[in-house]
């Protein structure tokens, strides 16, 4: 896996890293069930803190798109949910940071973002049972 960090970048290196295997996986490079490195090697290779590895991938595993077993160590989960995911945050993250980022500057808490998320989520999802 080819994997690399921007240790100038404003984006946290955790976010660089998630990113980069969502990436992977919306590309087809990074396939179900692939392994991946464990947290040690990964930040060996990388020249980063395992804790920062380690966050990365939790937030893969909240996310859906690895599994990580102690037995089997972490594998990529990119079933056509994941891949679907992955595909959309690819091609609409840059529009959701730009929303998000007119929010901060607006000083709308996080708290209602959500909020707000999950209640037009709510509306469309209920549009869409009713169309169906």
């Amino acid at each position: 896996m080819q994997l690399s960090v921007d240790f100038h970048s404003e984006k946290p290196i955790y976010q660089q890293i998630r990113d980069g295997i969502v990436t992977g996986i919306a590309s087809g490079t990074l396939q179900d069930g692939d392994p991946l490195p464990s947290v040690r090697a990964l930040g060996m290779e990388l020249g980063v803190n395992l804790h920062t590895v380690n966050k990365a991938y939790k937030l893969l595993q909240s996310e859906g798109f690895i599994e990580i077993q102690r037995s089997r160590g972490t594998q990529v989960k990119a079933g056509k949910t994941a891949q679907n995911a992955a595909e959309f945050l690819q091609t609409s993250g840059s529009a959701l940071r730009a929303v998000l980022a007119e929010a901060m500057r607006r000083g709308i808490d996080r708290a209602v973002l959500h909020q707000m998320i999950d209640h037009f989520y709510d509306q469309l999802e209920g549009e869409n049972h009713a169309k169906h």
